[in-house]
């Protein structure tokens, strides 16, 4: 039986690291390809739409099965205005399709303030705690494996990602627009895009399913991978 091509979209801080559990559990199914955002040129940040061209141009020719979490999510909607013929199947992960108001602008540009000053640690100390609940961070391991995967995408890219974040339109309204089978996935206590978020997601996609994952926040792919794996199996099989 032929493999599904399969695009992965990271979110912000985030590396290949994310979707690791994926890769390894998703190969017999899928012919899976996750973008390093680190090598790319950090001009394609400039905009949404070169972001998101970018991310395509990583698949080959052809039909595939997208899915993306938090900003990996927010850009496969992108991907959705310009190739949304290709994509076949989707999945949005702890994502949320809303622009930013002037508080929530100023916010990320204070973190990006805070990374231009060299204090790049203190940013990761505040994004771990949007990324996992409170009752996560005893997990020394995950916890490990989070900021490593932040620390290696690094503190250009975070500066550009969180600049493009802050500038994103409101998409919401383009989602009655998506006509691919979709499936909408949120941990319940997701601090950074609230189970709100993807409830708005859930209701503009005609058709879609929502799964919320309990005892789980931002960064579903890799606090519950087992879960996640079953969601994406399922999906990939329809």
């Amino acid at each position: 039986m032929a493999k599904t091509p399969l695009l992965l979209v990271p979110g912000l801080l985030c590396s290949p690291r994310l979707f690791a559990p994926q890769l390894a559990a998703l190969s017999d199914v899928a012919e899976i390809v996750v973008p390093d955002w680190r090598t790319a040129p950090l001009s394609i940040f400039d905009s949404w739409e070169s972001t998101a061209r970018w991310v395509l141009d990583r698949m080959p020719p052809g039909p595939f099965a997208l899915a993306g979490l938090s900003l990996g999510g927010m850009i496969s909607v992108e991907i959705m205005q310009v190739a949304a013929d290709r994509v076949t199947k989707l999945v949005l992960l702890d994502t949320g399709m809303r622009g930013q108001n002037d508080i929530e602008k100023a916010t990320r540009r204070a973190r990006i303030r805070l990374a231009n000053e060299g204090r790049f640690e203190l940013v990761l100390g505040l994004q771990l705690a949007r990324f996992l609940p409170a009752y996560r961070l005893s997990d020394k391991k995950l916890v490990d494996e989070v900021m490593t995967m932040c620390l290696e995408t690094g503190v250009e890219i975070y500066k550009r990602q969180e600049e493009l974040a802050a500038n994103r339109v409101d998409r919401r309204p383009d989602l009655p627009r998506i006509k691919c089978p979709t499936v909408v996935v949120c941990g319940r206590d997701d601090m950074a895009t609230p189970l709100a978020f993807s409830e708005e997601i859930a209701a503009g996609v005609k058709g879609s399913e929502l799964i919320v994952v309990e005892g789980c926040g931002h960064l579903v792919t890799m606090e519950k991978p087992e879960e996640t794996n079953a969601i994406l199996r399922r999906w990939l099989s329809r």
